[in-house]
């Protein structure tokens, strides 16, 4: 069943952290069979607080998607990003 990671950033705090997550992050993509499905795209918020960005990744297993999570490349790229912004991450199973 796919498993899929929404990253909702709520606040911008430090851009170079961000540039240099931005710079790390594909990398630890390799060798994880991971879907990008959203990534930044335009948004609208409807109910609840706005988000400045939001990313939807899909993997086809939840043990999939926390291999790349808390592998070590991701593991060394995620330090900018909670340096660079605030962030809610949410994993939701699908049907």
């Amino acid at each position: 069943m796919s498993v899929y990671f929404i990253f909702i950033r709520e606040r911008l705090r430090d851009q170079k952290a961000i540039d240099e997550y931005a710079k790390l992050a594909p990398a630890a993509a390799k060798g994880h069979n991971m879907r990008p499905l959203a990534v930044y795209g335009e948004t609208e918020t409807l109910e609840g607080a706005d988000a400045q960005g939001v990313v939807l990744l899909e993997f086809d297993t939840y043990e999939e998607g926390m291999a790349w999570y808390n592998g070590s490349e991701y593991s060394e790229a995620k330090k900018h990003r909670h340096l660079g912004a605030d962030y809610r991450l949410i994993v939701t199973h699908g049907v």
